[in-house]
């Protein structure tokens, strides 16, 4: 019976594997830090393979610093830590799909591979800055000391000599262990992404361009989308220089070729707003007129800055109450197959003049439009019709490069330091999230700002998102005011910012049903004791007298959801369990995996949960009274449920 791996994935070992398939004359054998033999890379002969793209010497063009290679070692490593459930400080725990975790954002990131590889439609973070001081949130300040940075940069010779200097200014000390920090962390959640995915970043002026070359290299140059300017309306102190009032939001997809078809659009956010002026000015005279159409435009002009310019365009009223802009029909080029025919006026009966490459549409769609009242004609013929764009046919555009907010968030009156403000973080997730089951991910959750911007989301168009925080518990600092009002961890704070938010939103969408809860993880180490990954380190003697291989602190659940994390499921399915024979028997998303944590497992236990014909079922070491026992288990599944995997632990 095959035993469960209870670590993290070993990313080397798969990405050994990948080149393995591709290139198997390259793959050769070394030994580990135990003696015992695995595979590796023979980087002789794959240069070989790829003789013709190897840039042999030492100049090529890259980017990098001190640290790097341990970064990509540290990203690949596998861990053996877990998430314990936390059901008591979760809400809704068997309905919710939302999940707060707690712990190292790249444990977690490593734990939640297998789980939720290629699933998450949109990261969305907000980094520490390195600014060189503590912030309340994160600890912000990666510079590395002197003497690290000269040990590992090569910066003397072995006699101690300078062998360059360094402008202070744009020491890369500064900034060496932040690119680690962030690299290491987009080299995982690149996995996590899907295929029609994308990431968004924040960060200041201190290390935009870093990042750009970062994540030019972990997503590819060619997989980037842009980035947003967020314009604060609030410039920097005085300062020796350019006072900065913007942040960038670094804007990259997982794969472009199949981003291509996702719609990455923002709400004109103006336009319902427009329809709903448009409407009270109607019910005002009774139906169309000048006067309904001199106040709208009117309004519009009154409140300018309040509008982006593609809300402006929509300026024109139609007899139906149809807020429209006129655009040209005429043809970027002259194929034979559109239309080159004069449109005749509709009052005066002459032929109106036609774009010199013709319209951009074919003669039965220039019917069409003509049939739906979608052209608009000059006073005569003189005047070149034009296509009629209405406002309710196209409330999205473009996502542009601007964003201007200068708010500022009360966050439900909690202790927060310059929190992210709600409205970004709902335009930015707006633009992509925008279909049921959508997953928002973000593994720096601070004030948790991006449950809340999901929560208010889902409100709003009643589209069921879900969202994925992960937050470190940072102590807070004494003599704060979240710390005189009693909270001892940001983590603390986060959760109930997400409550308060969500009585809010539940009591101002009373006929909504909106998933206000989430199921709390907290990081920890293995469930399992040294024993089970090093059995043949203790003799017969030792291991008879140990009397589990699982520690005394952990329970049914714990176990139950290690497993769920190596077998890659999601950790927000239903779960029940219920009692067979006195034993009990946990069922996870009605038969994706069965399990059964008890000791010496009857028989007729055993037949139960194969009668249910699980995908998976896991058992422990000690749910058998002894080898025998353990392969009847295995001929029982084979007869009774012969599609499932059944594994030990």
């Amino acid at each position: 019976m095959e035993k469960m791996r209870m670590e993290s994935v070993d990313l080397t070992a798969q990405n050994i594997d990948k080149i393995g398939k591709l290139f198997p004359n390259c793959i050769t054998e070394t030994v580990d830090e135990t003696g015992k033999l695995k595979k590796a890379i023979n980087f002789e002969m794959l240069k070989q393979m790829l003789l013709g793209d190897v840039i042999d010497g030492d100049e090529a063009y890259e980017f990098t610093w001190v640290g790097k290679k341990a970064s990509i070692v540290e990203a690949n490593k596998p861990i053996r830590k877990t998430l314990r459930p936390c059901r008591e400080e979760s809400v809704n725990w068997d309905t919710t799909e939302n999940l707060y975790i707690e712990g190292d954002n790249l444990e977690v990131l490593k734990l939640l591979q297998e789980s939720y590889l290629g699933k998450v439609k949109m990261i969305y973070i907000d980094p520490p800055y390195n600014t060189g001081s503590d912030k309340f949130v994160y600890p912000d300040n990666y510079k590395i000391s002197q003497d690290e940075y000269n040990e590992e940069s090569g910066l003397f010779d072995d006699d101690g000599n300078l062998l360059f200097c360094l402008n202070a200014k744009s020491n890369p000390r500064f900034h060496s262990k932040w690119c680690s920090m962030i690299y290491e962390r987009l080299l995982i959640a690149r996995n996590l992404l899907a295929e029609t995915g994308a990431i968004f970043v924040h960060i200041d002026e201190h290390e935009v361009y870093t990042l750009q070359m970062i994540c030019n290299e972990v997503f590819g140059a060619q997989n980037e989308l842009g980035t947003i300017i967020w314009d604060k309306r609030n410039p920097k102190g005085v300062v020796a220089g350019v006072a900065y009032q913007h942040e960038s939001i670094i804007v990259y997809c997982k794969n472009i070729t199949s981003f291509a078809g996702t719609k990455f659009v923002k709400k004109k956010e103006n336009a319902e707003l427009m329809l709903k002026k448009v409407d009270s000015l109607v019910k005002k005279y009774g139906y169309v007129n000048d006067d309904v159409r001199k106040e709208f435009k009117a309004w519009i002009n009154t409140n300018k800055d309040k509008f982006t310019g593609g809300e402006k365009a929509y300026s024109l009223i139609d007899d139906q109450g149809r807020i429209y802009q006129p655009v040209s029909m005429a043809a970027p080029d002259k194929p034979e197959t559109r239309s080159h025919r004069p449109l005749i006026h509709p009052i005066t009966g002459l032929p109106c003049p036609v774009p010199s490459k013709g319209w951009r549409f074919t003669d039965e769609t220039m019917d069409e439009l003509i049939k739906i009242g979608k052209i608009e004609f000059g006073e005569d013929e003189n005047t070149q019709p034009r296509q009629k764009y209405y406002l309710i046919d196209n409330m999205e555009e473009a996502v542009s490069s601007l964003l201007y907010y200068g708010g500022a968030d009360n966050v439900l009156g909690l202790p927060f330091d310059n929190p992210k403000p709600v409205y970004v973080a709902k335009r930015i997730i707006s633009t992509l999230a925008k279909d049921d089951g959508d997953i928002v991910m973000d593994f720096f959750a601070g004030s948790s700002t991006t449950a809340h911007a999901v929560m208010e989301l889902n409100a709003e168009d009643n589209i069921k998102r879900k969202y994925i925080l992960v937050q470190y518990p940072e102590e807070i600092q004494e003599k704060t005011m979240a710390y005189n009002q009693g909270y001892r961890y940001i983590t603390e704070i986060g959760k109930k910012r997400i409550c308060l938010a969500s009585e809010k939103i539940r009591n101002e969408n009373k006929d909504l049903n909106i998933d206000s809860g989430f199921r709390v993880f907290k990081l920890d180490e293995s469930n399992m004791t040294d024993v089970y990954y090093s059995p043949t380190d203790y003799n017969q003697d030792l291991l008879s007298a140990l009397e589990s291989n699982v520690k005394s602190d952990r329970n049914d659940l714990d176990l139950l959801f290690g497993c769920l994390l190596e077998w890659g499921l999601p950790l927000s399915l239903p779960y029940s369990s219920e009692q067979i024979d006195g034993c009990t028997v946990h069922n996870y998303n009605d038969g994706d995996l069965i399990a059964c944590f008890d000791e010496n497992v009857p028989e007729n236990v055993i037949k139960e949960i194969a009668k249910k014909q699980p995908l998976r079922a896991v058992f422990r070491d000690s749910s058998f009274v002894d080898s025998p026992s353990k392969i009847n288990v295995g001929e029982i599944f084979k007869l009774m449920a012969p599609d499932t995997r059944v594994k030990v632990i």
